[in-house]
């Protein structure tokens, strides 16, 4: 790299004249995107409520936590946290527990009344939401925030969809769900239960909705066919646990067998055992490994009691009499039969083999489209091939969870209110991820994550008691201090107390810092000693290279 000759320069006094050379690179401030935020599938700024939560301003911390996510005290629970998966503090001891300081959160604020403060939009739409699952209720929350009207058609007898009737009260207790949903009511938007719509385009013109979100779930398990001579007490997973959840008198027996590998086998196994079942296996087709269920409720699962048959396949069924099939993986991971065969003894079956959509009521709107298995094609503004109606949450091609759906959601109301103010919404660009090899933690301390409370496994058994406990204000206050901002100056001083030139200029509480360039030589101590990489070093403007 040949440097242009610096003294034909015309303006000489842009380089610095201190104890080093003249200067060839200079710091810069930066706002890099911490790796969680980039994570959330609900799109809430963690960084930001975790920097308020850490000062011990919770109230602060709760508000810009739901300006993008309506119900924390929910999420808190049942969100499978991907934000912790890519927290940069794993690699120096372990992820900053984000859901229990965000379940704090939610709490402390049904706890206390908190309402949600904001300036209403200016919106003045009035929208159809179909369904008061997570993301009908998102997307009903963020464009009443914007102004518009809203009322939610939900077909069940209660709002919530598969949080109220596919999550145990044990994992999701009633009470918290409840008071969520009654909040979203509390700011004006009007939720009818007991109405399935049946035509979309007959209410959206008798209620003179501007715009339609429709949001159903998926709330249809998938069917299987399995040979049987006589089969005995056979029933859907999802069909299960809304009988469990209406308090219908269910009579299992005492063995009960359970297909399928994913969260809701999970979830129906140990259902079954707080039913009183002596006996609840789950047979599932490929190893632990493979399975879609999440690690920890497979643990849980087997804590309670609950049998696994990995790597096994239901082939025949006689009454109570499983004829079940050794299974292998093959180099592709595969699961090939072995004609090695066992038989099981149960006194019914569950199956947990994966849940469809209902969408049969928008196959006469024109422009809608389907995939093959039933879910509704969207375009990136979330709206199908009709105009004014969108989608979101299970019933568009996604993977599902309930952030997932919440994230749909929020994304959809704004490309709604965009598509009624004839200004369709635009994303803003976001900054560079950092990645834990940007930072230089100068001040690396071991600090684990606080543990959260849980019952023990043998009070589980008989009672649908919630099983993880929250943390209190001390951990709460102790874990958000945990987070290392990274990527977004948290004002340390590190850069300011180790400029040996005194270029740093520190501009008062939350106003960050400046650089004096006429002081500023270039030599990236300060960059080194920003432990979150909110600074960054660019070449000197005007060098060039040949």
């Amino acid at each position: 790299m040949i440097l242009k000759d610096m003294t034909s320069s015309p303006d000489p006094t842009r380089f610095a004249k201190g104890t080093g050379a003249l200067r060839t690179q200079r710091p810069v401030y930066v706002d890099l995107l911490p790796p969680c935020n980039n994570a959330c599938p609900a799109g809430e700024n963690i960084q930001a409520w975790l920097a308020l939560a850490q000062a011990g301003k919770f109230h602060e911390a709760w508000q810009t936590l739901i300006a993008d996510n309506p119900l924390p005290s929910i999420h808190g629970r049942v969100c499978y946290h991907p934000c912790e998966s890519s927290c940069n503090r794993t690699f120096t001891d372990s992820p900053v527990s984000i859901h229990a300081i965000e379940r704090f959160l939610g709490d402390q604020a049904l706890k206390n009344g908190w309402k949600p403060e904001f300036e209403p939009g200016d919106g003045d739409g009035r929208i159809l939401v179909v369904g008061a699952g997570p993301s009908g209720l998102s997307a009903a929350y963020h464009l009443t925030r914007m102004g518009h009207s809203v009322e939610i058609h939900e077909a069940g007898p209660v709002a919530g969809g598969m949080i109220h009737f596919g999550i145990p009260a044990y994992r999701m207790p009633r009470d918290e769900l409840e008071a969520e949903v009654r909040r979203i009511e509390e700011m004006g938007v009007k939720i009818v239960l007991n109405h399935q719509v049946e035509d979309v385009m007959a209410e959206r013109e008798e209620g003179r909705f501007d715009a339609v979100f429709v949001a159903v779930g998926a709330h249809i398990s998938k069917k299987i066919d399995i040979p049987s001579r006589d089969a005995g007490k056979i029933m859907d997973a999802v069909s299960f646990l809304r009988s469990v959840e209406a308090d219908e008198p269910l009579k299992l027996g005492r063995r009960v067998a359970i297909y399928g590998g994913g969260n809701t086998a999970m979830d129906a196994a140990r259902t079954a055992k707080r039913l009183g079942a002596e006996e609840a296996v789950i047979i599932y087709r490929r190893d632990r490994a493979s399975m879609p269920a999440h690690d920890f409720e497979a643990e849980e699962a087997l804590e309670e009691g609950v049998k696994i048959k990995w790597l096994r396949t239901i082939k025949e069924i006689d009454e109570t009499t499983f004829k079940v099939e050794e299974m292998e993986l093959d180099e592709n991971g595969r699961p090939q039969p072995t004609g090695r065969f066992e038989t099981l003894e149960a006194d019914a079956l569950i199956l947990a083999v994966g849940q469809d959509t209902d969408t049969r009521f928008l196959a006469e709107v024109p422009g809608i489209e389907f995939k093959r298995d039933g879910t509704v094609v969207v375009g990136q503004d979330m709206m199908t091939g009709h105009p004014g109606i969108f989608a979101g949450g299970d019933m568009v091609p996604s993977e599902r969870s309930v952030t997932i759906a919440v994230g749909h959601g929020k994304k959809a109301a704004r490309y709604i209110d965009g598509y009624l103010r004839g200004e369709p919404y635009r994303p803003k660009s976001r900054h560079p991820v950092v990645g834990y090899e940007k930072l230089h933690l100068w001040y690396r301390t071991y600090a684990p994550q606080v543990e959260q409370p849980e019952l023990p496994p043998e009070q589980r058994g008989t009672s649908f008691e919630e099983i993880l406990k929250g943390i209190g204000e001390d951990e709460a206050l102790f874990e958000a201090k945990r987070c290392l901002s990274c990527g977004n100056c948290f004002e340390c001083d590190g850069c300011y107390g180790s400029c040996p030139e005194g270029a740093v200029v520190k501009l008062g509480p939350g106003k960050r810092y400046r650089y004096d360039y006429e002081r500023c030589t270039g030599c990236a101590v300060c960059y080194e000693q920003c432990p979150c990489h909110a600074i960054e070093m660019i070449p000197e403007p005007g060098l060039e290279s040949e």
